[in-house]
């Protein structure tokens, strides 16, 4: 029998709309409330498994607070959402619910919803379990010797891993190009039961669109024009062991959908074949916003909330400077070893040339940085790095007077905002102005750090 659910939401037919649906679908289905009140009272009678919240209900208190108590219930719940603003949303995302659904609603998406809901919360609880039973003294001993650091937010991020690895939990990584993602991966790889097995690398964002399908779920000889030879697809590569996409934003959606399936169903259907049971543990990574993917319709809604059961988002270098010193010795050990030289560290004065820096490259800028500084360097201690000047935090334009191409992008767009009196959809708005879509607008505002005025009329 499957589970029963709370519809708490003060609008009759769309409350009645949704109870047709599940009950069609076969779950059982609580008195429905229109209140936080009434839901606390038949959540202590009736003790649903599942709750499906509006944000506006009668009465002073909204969805939001009640989403907070059953967060701190450990119940699990999904938000009603009509087109609210940024930042009702923003506090709704806050309380950590498990997905939002859009009204109106489609039969599909509800049933969607409901079970990567329930998939996810059911892996939290799993993790939940792995998190409170007792680690072994002898495995908490250098636990990742392959990463360096001691920083508070980097620590943060190896408990995550630490937790999450004895699991079979898929595991999105978020961070900006540079920060480690891989080498996370590898980590919970590491500490997983399947750390005898293989992890299997797939770039996502490096693979032809043409190629991709054949790549990661193989095919047979003769299914398409080229295949020579029967292939292996990274999936099967990967049977019993973990396989780590990166920048999965960057799949094309017909693939999305094959994953969602490999992600559900666990199983693969190689070009030409016939399906195959696999036994794959999915650790995901990407660099961009999925969220804003999701809103301009390039990332599925109900892939995002499958693969984001235990999130884990890696700092940039900027945030963790204190790390920095451990990391460029770590480097200049590596490469003044590859070049046969004796460089025995950094002097004061170039460790804190370092810390005043930006690094948007983060860990991999500071690598090609540390090389190069060895390979210039002609004493035993490096006094001098050799910082891009043009990129110094804090510093706008080149030496020539002339300003970078983002520069020239955040002026362009404010302009259209000044002119359009900061309106940014619809006739007469910026987007129609600058000859693109609004979401695409917004998506450009929010990256360049531009924060939308209210302009009085």
């Amino acid at each position: 029998m499957k589970i029963k659910i709370l519809i708490v939401e003060d609008q009759f037919i769309e409350a009645n709309n949704l109870k047709i649906i599940l009950k069609k679908a076969g779950y059982r289905i609580c008195t429905i409330a229109r209140s936080v009140p009434e839901a606390l009272q038949i959540l202590a009678s009736e003790q649903p498994e599942m709750v499906l919240l509006d944000i506006y209900l009668d009465g002073p208190q909204t969805g939001i607070d009640l989403g907070r108590m059953l967060r701190e219930r450990n119940i699990a719940f999904v938000f009603l959402s009509a087109n609210s603003n940024k930042q009702t949303l923003n506090a709704a995302k806050a309380t950590n619910p498990y997905g939002f659904l859009v009204k109106p609603f489609r039969e599909k998406d509800v049933l969607i919803m409901l079970e990567v809901a329930l998939y996810a919360h059911q892996q939290k609880r799993e993790t939940q379990y792995l998190t409170a039973k007792p680690a072994a003294s002898s495995v908490e001993k250098n636990l990742f010797p392959q990463i360096i650091g001691h920083s508070k937010k980097l620590q943060e991020v190896l408990e995550q891993a630490k937790i999450v690895g004895p699991a079979e939990t898929s595991v999105l990584i978020l961070g900006e190009s540079g920060t480690g993602k891989e080498l996370i991966a590898q980590s919970i790889h590491q500490v997983s039961n399947r750390r005898n097995k293989k992890l299997v690398v797939v770039n996502c964002g490096a693979l032809p669109a043409s190629l991709i399908e054949s790549e990661l779920f193989g095919h047979e000889k003769g299914s398409f024009t080229g295949a020579s030879e029967k292939r292996i697809g990274k999936f099967e590569e990967a049977d019993g062991g973990t396989i780590f996409l990166d920048e999965i934003g960057e799949l094309p959606l017909d693939l999305q959908v094959k994953f969602l399936r490999v992600l559900q169903q666990k199983e693969i259907e190689p070009l030409g074949g016939k399906k195959k049971s696999i036994n794959v543990r999915v650790i995901a990574a990407t660099n961009r916003n999925l969220e804003e993917a999701m809103a301009t319709g390039r990332f599925r809604m109900d892939l995002y909330y499958r693969l984001n059961v235990f999130p884990i988002l890696l700092p940039p270098l900027r945030d963790r400077k204190e790390d920095i010193p451990d990391l460029a010795n770590y480097f200049i050990r590596l490469y003044a070893q590859k070049e046969n030289k004796v460089v025995s560290g950094l002097s004061d004065e170039a460790i804190k040339s370092m810390q005043n820096y930006h690094w948007p490259g983060n860990i991999r800028e500071l690598e090609n940085l540390m090389e190069r500084s060895v390979l210039l360097t002609s004493g035993r201690v490096i006094t001098s790095v050799p910082i891009p000047v043009s990129l110094k935090k804090g510093a706008h334009t080149f030496k020539t007077g002339l300003k970078t191409m983002t520069e020239n992008e955040r002026d362009h767009i404010l302009a259209a905002l000044e002119m359009s009196e900061w309106k940014i959809y619809g006739e007469g708005g910026a987007a129609e102005m600058l000859d693109m879509n609004g979401a695409t607008l917004y998506s450009r505002m929010k990256k360049l750090g531009i924060e939308k005025k209210i302009v009085p009329r």
